[in-house]
């Protein structure tokens, strides 16, 4: 039987006591192939559409139905001090060596088993990166950033300080954020609800984006949301900036109040990319 019909077949039983040792197994076995990037939560068509993988996050929500609480708590040689930690035994965090390419700076990080962190990346810490999210090579994770659970990160992309990529379980055909290749996001953003930013682009300090976020395009004159159907998605080589737009509400207006936006304000360029240069260098 397949690892998605397996899946699938344990998801449906609803009294946990009857899922067992094939039941952890399984997860066992998807954990294993999404850590190592053979197995995706989401992935993109040919039409450059990104879509979850319901019966992965089925698979990563059964491992929260069937674990039980352990203590994970690093020990030192004095107890008093050592890191204390208590979650779902079917999730610890995940353990590297200089094999696997990765380097995790000391200081606090964290990332959960069932996460792929492709060979490159930088982690500085503090840093979490949460089950089933995708890492790309050469990606670097700055400090206090999150990638949420499922969330899709591409290669050569920097998150800069306290960045926040949101992730999302439930429900499970809903679609986690996606940050393609190349994009810079910069301190201090947030990205949630399943929001695409494409390959390229750069998110200023500070910017915030949701799906009931729009998005004015000034180079091209336009206003971006996101509908039933779709996702908000931040266009190739888009240059986003915070802004503000004025209310138009009577009383707003008498008060002199505004809502945050976010606004395009150019498309990359050389410039942009010489701006961007030095992330090459901190890598």
């Amino acid at each position: 039987m397949s690892l998605e019909r397996r899946i699938d077949t344990f998801a449906a039983e609803s009294d946990t006591s009857k899922l067992g040792k094939e039941a952890l197994q399984t997860l066992e076995e998807l954990l294993d192939q999404l850590e190592a990037g053979a197995l995706r939560s989401a992935a993109r068509d040919a039409n450059g559409t990104w879509r979850a993988i319901p019966w992965v996050k089925r698979g990563i929500l059964l491992g929260f139905r069937i674990g039980h609480l352990a203590n994970m708590s690093v020990p030192e040689a004095d107890q008093r001090y050592r890191f204390s930690f208590v979650d779902k035994h079917t999730y610890p965090a995940r353990q590297f060596t200089e094999r696997d390419g990765v380097r995790i700076v000391p200081g606090g990080s964290s990332i959960r088993r069932g996460a792929h962190i492709a060979s490159g990346v930088v982690c500085m810490p503090p840093m979490y990166v949460n089950v089933g999210a995708y890492v790309g090579a050469g990606t670097m994770i700055d400090s206090h950033a999150l990638v949420g659970s499922c969330a899709q990160i591409g290669e050569r992309v920097h998150l800069s300080a306290a960045a926040q990529i949101g992730g999302v379980l439930e429900p499970v055909n809903a679609s986690p954020v996606i940050i393609e290749d190349d994009a810079l996001v910069g301190g201090n953003c947030g990205v949630y609800e399943g929001t695409v930013v494409r390959r390229r682009a750069v998110l200023a300090a500070g910017v915030v984006l949701t799906r009931g976020t729009p998005v004015y395009d000034l180079v091209k004159e336009r206003v971006i949301r996101a509908d039933v159907e779709t996702p908000l998605e931040i266009p190739e080589g888009a240059v986003v900036v915070p802004g503000a737009r004025a209310v138009t509400a009577q009383w707003g207006q008498r008060n002199g109040l505004s809502l945050q936006t976010p606004v395009i304000v150019k498309y990359r360029d050389e410039k942009t990319d010489v701006a961007t240069a030095l992330e090459a260098w901190l890598r």
